[in-house]
């Protein structure tokens, strides 16, 4: 049975970014539901049990086709939301420091470039979705749960996630305002290690 991850801060730790109320909504109840419905997906399919949710969604294929699209989007969601909670934190923000931020520096010329490239894809996401920073830095984005590890590529080390439900209190329909918000929780030493592993 997959569970639902607990925070490693409070609802309110990310308040003048993201609010108490978007936190609690976000984790307890959105997490949650895709939590519940991949273990229904997976209790359905008994040949499924025992596999990690990686393994799952890198074998969507495999995978028997009643339940194939629950799979891929509620482990989806667990796997995105499982990771988005990480790489955010209080206090966070700033800029990336070490070998992640040479390499970025390199790749986009600046750490501004870099966040203004990455910005205007997620902006521009069409519905809901996630923009994707990829081990080799290039940014990708995939529409509803999608993670690139569905495509056989290798897992990313930050995403940001644009479905409405992430800001819409707060923020409303601005989703570039919510983007740039966000910048501000980036947990770029968690991120740090994601790229050096």
């Amino acid at each position: 049975m997959f569970t639902l991850p607990d925070l490693d801060y409070p609802y309110d730790g990310l308040e003048g970014y993201i609010s108490k109320k978007i936190m609690q909504l976000h984790h307890d109840k959105h997490h949650q539901t895709y939590v519940d419905n991949l273990n229904k997906a997976v209790d359905a399919a008994p040949q499924l049990n025992g596999k990690t949710i990686e393994e799952l969604l890198v074998n969507l294929d495999a995978a028997p086709e009643e339940v194939r699209m629950a799979i891929r989007n509620h482990g989806g969601g667990h796997y995105n939301h499982s990771m988005f909670w990480k790489i955010m934190a209080p206090k966070a923000g700033g800029e990336p420091s070490g070998k992640l931020a040479e390499d970025l520096k390199a790749k986009y010329s600046s750490y501004e470039s870099f966040v203004e490239q990455f910005s205007e894809k997620a902006v521009k996401i069409f519905g809901s979705g996630w923009a994707w920073l990829m081990p080799d830095l290039s940014i990708e984005t995939r529409p509803n749960q999608d993670n690139p590890i569905m495509d056989g590529k290798p897992a990313p080390i930050l995403g940001l996630d644009v479905w409405e439900h992430a800001y819409y209190l707060d923020y409303t329909f601005k989703r570039p305002d919510y983007v740039k918000a966000w910048w501000n929780v980036v947990n770029w030493d968690e991120v740090g290690k994601r790229y050096s592993a």
